[in-house]
Order: structure tokens, then sequence, then C-alpha cells
């Protein structure tokens, strides 16, 4: 009797596609994105130079490296959505490509001399870079959540921290369309904590937004 009542409930199952949580978990993502942008265009607005700085290297070393940090935090994301999710290889990716920037930075200092260390460092906006990412961050992490709670992750804290990644790296990439700043060793330094603080409070979050209830 017990099997006759599985197999009915079973009998109209069909398989979901492969492709419905990253469509999902990436679409509501865009979505916080476009909001973060409308946010970031609304509040600080776009760097005055923005044309010029096009034609520069380090332009473009930060769209780099804020794209491979949001790409990462995607995965991670995508990857913690599931039953036994791991972020183990985002995690050393982004510790590779922390310390490349930190090493591009110390080779920038050493070859610009003690006299431009200060800029190099703290620009003129370290204080506030970290909460502008932040800021920048919460309309991504709310619909990253919003989709990852329709999925499965059985982590709750670690799969808010991972959402605090990819809305943090996805917030730097646009926050990078306004900041100004040139050095190797700020953007290291101050992007990174920005996106850390980010994840940092995903995790406190997702403790309780991801729970299953």
């Amino acid at each position: 009797m017990a099997d006759d009542l599985i197999d009915r409930l079973t009998a109209d199952l069909k398989p979901t596609p492969r492709t419905t949580l990253p469509r999902r978990l990436f679409g509501w993502a865009a979505i916080g994105a476009i909001g973060a942008a409308a946010l970031m265009l609304a509040w600080l607005g776009l760097r005055p130079d923005l044309m010029d700085a096009a034609g520069t290297m380090m332009f473009w070393t930060k769209f780099a490296y804020t794209s491979i940090f949001a790409a990462l935090g995607a995965l991670a994301a995508l990857n913690l959505s599931r039953p036994g999710g791991s972020m183990r290889r985002q995690v050393i990716g982004i510790a590779l490509l922390v310390g490349l920037t930190g090493i591009a930075g110390v080779v920038q200092m050493l070859m610009m001399g003690p006299e431009h260390m200060r800029t190099l460092v703290m620009g003129g906006s370290a204080l506030l870079c970290p909460f502008y990412i932040v800021a920048l961050s919460a309309p991504i992490y709310a619909l990253t959540v919003f989709a990852m709670r329709r999925a499965a992750p059985t982590n709750p804290t670690l799969a808010g921290f991972a959402a605090g990644l990819f809305a943090g790296g996805t917030a730097t990439w646009i926050y990078a369309f306004h900041c100004t700043e040139s050095g190797m060793p700020f953007i290291t330094i101050w992007y990174t904590i920005g996106v850390l603080a980010a994840a940092g409070l995903g995790a406190v979050i997702g403790r309780w937004a991801l729970r299953w209830r």
C-alpha cells in the first residue's frame, strides 16, 4: 500500500532543469545590481574623468580585480545554494587574487618611492570606501538571499557569507566607476575590506534569513 502511494505521488514528477537555479539566482542578483548602480549614480555619481580613465591600465586593472571577485562570489553563492555545497575553490581563488594584487601593490610602492606611500595606501577615501561598498551591496544581497531561500542551502551562515561575498564583489565593481583612486595598495586593502565586510554581515543575516523553517 505504501509503495503504491509513493508511486502515485511521484508518477508525474519531472526533473528540474540544471539551469533553473543559476537563472533564478543570477537573474535576481542582476536586478539587485541594477538597483545598486542606480543608487551609485544618484548618490555618488560617475567619476568625472571616466572617459580619460578608461584609457589607462589602472582602470582596467580595477575592472579585472572587481570582476573576478564578483565572479568568484557568484560561484560560491551558487554552490552554497545547494545541499552540502562548498566554497573551498573560491576561497583559494580569492586568496590568490588578493595575493597577486598585494604583490603588485608592493611593486608599485617600491617604484614610486616612500614619499608616495601614504597616497598609494590611503588615497583620499580610505575610510569611506568600505562603507560605500557595503551600502551598495545591500540590494544585491537582499535579492540574492531571496533567490537562495527558494533553493536548499544546508549551511545558512556560510550561504549568507557567500551571498555577501557575491553582493560585495558586484558592488565593488559598480563602485569602481565612481572611485578615482589609482593605488594598487589602496585597491588591495580597502576594496577587499569592503567585500569582506559585506560577506561578514551577510553571514550574520544569512544565519537567520536562510534558515529552514
